[in-house]
């Protein structure tokens, strides 16, 4: 058996970084900046008031000191002409400051009466004026490594761009395999189950970017698993559930070599999980994922994770954490165990008793997940371990 590192790196060393496409700024959420993008103009352009008030030319002011109202700035209607000592003009919050302005009264600090204004008490310090690139600069730099956000796409409006370059999204097909699997919604007979591992693992990739197809269910059959197999034309990565053991129905990999794949076929030592497939149909990489429920969607978080932010151009960063046990667990086997369990309120983190890889209940009330290495000794409440937070 190979480890859960020497898997991932072969895994990651299939996928390939995924080409730029150019997209309307409305279509940008969720997506991955191809490259920084500069600001194309100064924010703001130009000193503006920061407060409704008025703008005088007066560097200290004192009560009782009186300004004649020549004029009006709003946003987008600026004051033409300058403001001379003596002189105020009327100015909105966002509004172009008034040339030889040097400070805005705020109107809750005037009294007006006609054109004129009279200032009731000491101003305080602030001038309540907002320089001119007082946001940012032209030329100012953004690049966020992961998905942009609402907040990126504001920045981005703001530095001018009314369209971006992104990372293309990856298209995975998931297939599912086996007789005894039904889609969600139909009766089910004896010996039948209902199919969940492509759906979890789809909603998985989809939050990452990706495009993501589920093709139809394939039965135990050579003809039906390349007759499934043939849907995933065009796509970027695909991901078979289940037939990767070494049982007489589990035919995946003996089908995939009929269609030319030099299939590597490894033993993983880690749990949940074990049996693990990878190779390529041309310049589609494949990876063949366990079928069982949990072995099915922890492979997915720890291996399939990785290829599609690869194919994104986001880092390869290790999202693990330390925290406190708070209870006792048992010696740890050969294989590395990635053991189902909720944080707690205080940090602590409580591993979940029941740890059989078809509990899918488990896995959906937990939010971590506890590495244990292979070998581990016997742990006590209050010793630190490795955690990886569960995606929602």
């Amino acid at each position: 058996m190979i480890s859960v590192e020497e898997a991932r790196a072969a895994l990651l060393g299939l996928a390939t970084p995924l080409p730029v496409e150019t997209v309307p700024l409305r279509a940008a959420a969720n997506r991955t900046l191809a490259g920084p993008l500069l600001a194309l103009h100064d924010q703001p352009s130009f000193a503006a008031s920061a407060m409704d008030g008025y703008a005088v030319a007066a560097d200290t002011c004192h009560p009782g000191q009186t300004f004649e109202v020549m004029g009006e700035s709003a946003a987008g209607h600026p004051h033409v002409g300058a403001v001379a000592q003596g002189q105020a003009v009327r100015i909105f919050t966002g509004a172009v400051l008034p040339q030889g302005a040097k400070r805005v009264l705020i109107q809750e600090d005037v009294d007006r009466d006609g054109n004129r204004i009279t200032l009731r008490s000491n101003p305080d310090d602030a001038r309540h004026i907002r320089p001119a690139a007082g946001d940012f600069a032209k030329g100012m730099p953004h690049h966020p490594t992961g998905p942009l956000g609402a907040r990126d796409i504001a920045l981005l409006a703001a530095m001018g761009h009314g369209v971006v370059p992104v990372v293309r999204r990856p298209s995975v097909a998931i297939l599912m395999t086996g007789d005894e699997l039904r889609a969600p919604g139909q009766a089910l007979s004896a010996g039948q189950i209902t199919a969940s591992n492509g759906y979890g693992l789809a909603a998985m990739f989809d939050g990452m970017g990706a495009i993501t197809r589920l093709l139809p269910i394939a039965r135990d059959t050579r003809d039906s698993l390349n007759a499934a197999m043939d849907f995933a034309t065009g796509a970027d990565l695909l991901v078979t559930i289940g037939g990767a053991s070494v049982g007489d129905h589990d035919l995946i990999a003996e089908v995939l070599r009929s269609r030319g794949v030099d299939m590597a076929f490894h033993k993983v030592a880690m749990r949940p999980g074990k049996p693990l497939m990878a190779g390529r149909i041309g310049d589609m990489p494949i990876v063949g994922l366990p079928g069982n429920p949990v072995s099915a969607m922890v492979c997915g978080l720890l291996f399939i994770r990785p290829m599609i932010a690869r194919m994104l151009h986001r880092p390869d960063t290790d999202n693990t954490l330390q925290a406190s046990l708070a209870h006792a667990i048992g010696a740890n086997g050969p294989r590395a165990h990635y053991m189902r369990a909720s944080m707690g309120k205080d940090g602590r983190v409580s591993v979940a008793p029941q740890q059989d890889s078809s509990l899918l209940s488990v896995l959906a009330s937990c939010d971590t997940l506890v590495v244990r290495p292979p070998h581990d000794p016997a742990r006590n409440a209050g010793d630190t371990v490795l955690c990886i937070p569960l995606p929602h």
